[in-house]
């Protein structure tokens, strides 16, 4: 049997086997103020036979969400609501960590309080459009971030750490990919800045190294992952260097002697095995898969050294018991695409396990 199934240190904490959820956002954070429900809690318990949770893109400032009915870990209730998250899981005998997600230029001034607008590196606009709660909209040119505001987006990051601590997760994971906050950052088509932030890669990546340090100094290193997607085109991004900028942000990361690395992989595996060789601590790994899900098959990845643990996103929104799936080579639940995002709990908790077979 795979060496997936077997237990695994993660820093100081134990994980019952190599098998991540991966973060997907589900778009139901239908409690007071954008804060996770008991259904919430349902979703992720059911989910705990996972060595590792990473949970849905969670804002760490109001205007962080770029999306409707995402959740934050920005104010005391949605603090509150989420320990009733971590709660279930831990007594499920599971461990989470919370992923922090700004989404900087991709959202929509609806989405988000009165009077405020979404930011970014440079006022470069995303091409394409957002869901909103009135249907879909052109993305709009962010407002570029002052070296202040940029200051200040780093210390809601932290905050919002230490409000996950306070919600009794297990970790953090920094959002670095997907053509977010930190990622418009780091790709040279969504920040044209010419000062400190910008410029070369040593500028591009000061955000995210900076962003990791305060939420290392806040948490503790131990306690915080930090994801990534290099070379990937979504929501609009475009890296030519890829290397080069990857290479410099591992260089300056590594020394915080973080919990992981957690790589959403492109088609080139030759820069997945450089990163792997140049990271220090825990990788982990969610395969290029093409349109398909992340299937069975990727556990071969963790016994050849590729990756330490394999994250697995759609397959586990439809198989609550996975580990357990793949020990058994299946059956395997097909993922129902129409209830992603939004709805009530069809598609979300109503998934059947093997024992209700």
């Amino acid at each position: 049997m795979s060496i997936a199934f077997d237990s695994y240190q993660l820093g100081g904490q134990r994980l019952a086997n190599r098998i991540a959820m991966a973060p997907m956002t589900r778009s139901r954070a239908y409690g007071p103020g954008a804060s996770p429900t008991t259904q919430t809690a349902e979703y992720y318990a059911q989910r705990a036979g996972a060595g590792l949770i990473v949970t849905e893109g969670t804002q760490p400032s109001p205007v962080g969400q770029g999306y409707p009915d995402t959740p934050g870990l920005h104010t005391a209730e949605q603090t509150a609501a989420w320990r009733t998250v971590t709660d279930a899981v831990h007594q499920a005998d599971g461990v989470i960590y919370a992923q922090l997600l700004h989404t900087g230029r991709i959202g929509h001034p609806s989405l988000l309080p009165a009077g405020l607008h979404p930011v970014a590196p440079s006022a470069v606009a995303a091409r394409g459009q957002v869901f909103t709660h009135d249907g879909p909209h052109d993305f709009v040119a962010p407002k570029e971030l002052t070296g202040p505001e940029i200051s200040r987006t780093i210390d809601d990051f932290a905050a919002a750490a230490r409000n996950a601590m306070a919600a009794g997760f297990d970790g953090v994971e920094l959002h670095g990919g997907n053509g977010y906050l930190i990622h418009q950052f780091l790709a040279p088509n969504t920040n044209r800045r010419r000062d400190g932030w910008g410029g070369p890669a040593t500028g591009r990546v000061r955000f995210g190294v900076e962003v990791a340090t305060a939420v290392a100094d806040a948490i503790g290193a131990g306690k915080l992952g930090f994801r990534i997607s290099p070379g990937v085109p979504n929501n609009d991004i475009a890296e030519d260097d890829a290397e080069t900028t990857y290479d410099t942000l591992i260089e300056q990361l590594a020394p915080l002697e973080l919990s992981y690395l957690h790589l959403m992989e492109g088609p080139d595996r030759d820069l997945t095995n450089r990163l792997r060789k140049q990271w220090p601590t825990t990788f982990i790994l969610n395969p290029h898969t093409a349109a398909e899900p992340t299937g069975p098959e990727a556990l071969g990845l963790v016994d050849d050294g590729t990756a330490d643990l394999i994250s697995f996103g759609a397959l586990f929104l439809a198989n609550p018991d996975l580990p357990a799936r793949l020990a058994a080579e299946g059956p395997y639940n097909r993922p129902d695409r129409t209830t992603f995002y939004g709805g009530d709990h069809r598609g979300y908790t109503d998934y059947p396990t093997l024992a209700d077979h």
